[in-house]
């Protein structure tokens, strides 16, 4: 098991059934759960589900799970919690979207990860958020239909790995073990899709300065 993160100590005492142990390793990666929480939540339920919700849900997952974790934190112990709070945020999308998002099923994709339409959706609420403050309601409107254009062109992978790692902060092996590449892919796809990202966005009028 890598558990370069965590003390070793932690990790035999959750193996032992320890259920304190899987609490503080649960507390030691909250922040960056609450991270992938508030990059993946939808748009229309913001506001109406608090993501600490989201993560109570899903530590009472992870403790019915606790007899697997030998087996399916084997790579990584952020990993199996990371899968775990996915799963969750995706029941409480179809639950709370219902009729809304009669595929939902779709969401879930790739390793646990999250479908293309989804990602892109993630990633252009979160770059209005960083990149733009317009003056105009109708400008901001117009900067969200060309970074969604801009994000609709590119492959759906080079999306996800963004996602995942410069929104998410995940480290290259992380998301080595989410998209079931080695390392080195992983690596080559980031700086490629960040190299093409930061590219269309410049071809955006007043994007950056706005």
């Amino acid at each position: 098991m890598n558990s370069s993160d965590v003390p070793t100590d932690l990790v035999n005492r959750i193996l032992a059934g320890d259920r304190e142990a899987l609490a503080e390793m649960f507390s030691h990666y909250r922040p960056r759960l609450l991270r992938l929480v508030n990059l993946r939540l939808h748009p229309k339920l913001r506001g109406r589900i608090d993501p600490e919700d989201v993560l109570q849900e899903a530590w009472l997952k992870a403790v019915d799970r606790m007899s697997y974790f030998l087996r399916d934190a084997s790579h990584s112990t952020f990993i199996w919690f990371r899968l775990i709070t996915t799963q969750t945020l995706i029941e409480m999308h179809r639950r709370h979207l219902g009729a809304e998002k009669r595929d939902a099923a779709r969401e879930v994709s790739i390793n646990g990860g999250w479908d293309a339409d989804s990602t892109a959706s993630s990633l252009s609420f979160s770059l209005q958020g960083r990149l733009t403050s317009p003056s105009s309601a109708v400008r901001k409107d117009e900067l969200a239909k060309q970074i969604d254009l801009v994000l609709s062109g590119m492959d759906a992978v080079d999306r996800e790995v963004l996602a995942l790692r410069h929104f998410e902060e995940l480290t290259n092996r992380e998301v080595s073990l989410v998209l079931d590449m080695s390392e080195q892919a992983a690596s080559a796809r980031y700086l490629r899709a960040l190299t093409r990202l930061k590219r269309l966005l410049q071809l955006i009028p007043d994007l950056l300065s706005s």
